[in-house]
């Protein structure tokens, strides 16, 4: 399953991802960023599980259930581009915007911005095709969030 998933993501000019797929996607993106700093912790896990119930209307169990499947898919992606690009191409720019502050959440449920989960943000961002302006607001709107 989860070789057929990378499989979708690697294909050149792929039409747009099924929803399943691009909630994956965006799962998926949401641990790599957590794992980032080399600590995986149980805020951030929360975290990840709050931000996908709320994106997608899930209970906390279905929320949870798609973080485990991520945190595998994850695990087995090679780079972080295949994310990014199936988030960009399924996805208009005003939610894109909505998922660069998840990122962003995520980077802050520990209370440090680390410097690995930082540049790989700074990464991510115009991947997703997100203006530098556009990242500093959801980065702000995220910190609000947490406060």
């Amino acid at each position: 399953m989860i070789a057929d998933f990378l499989r979708r993501l690697a294909q050149p000019e792929a039409d747009r991802l099924p929803e399943p797929d691009a909630r994956l996607a965006l799962a998926a993106l949401l641990v790599r960023i957590a794992r980032a700093d080399g600590s995986y912790d149980a805020g951030e896990i929360a975290r990840i599980d709050r931000v996908l119930a709320r994106r997608f209307a899930l209970t906390a169990e279905a929320a949870g259930t798609l973080r485990t499947e991520a945190e595998a898919v994850e695990a087995e992606a090679p780079d972080t581009v295949r994310f990014t690009r199936a988030i960009k191409e399924g996805v208009p720019y005003e939610e894109r915007i909505t998922v660069i502050e998840a990122l962003w959440e995520v980077v802050l449920a520990d209370g440090e911005r680390d410097e690995e989960e930082d540049a790989l943000l700074r990464m991510v961002a115009p991947l997703l095709g997100i203006e530098d302006r556009d990242s500093g607001l959801a980065r702000q709107r995220a910190a609000a969030r947490r406060a």
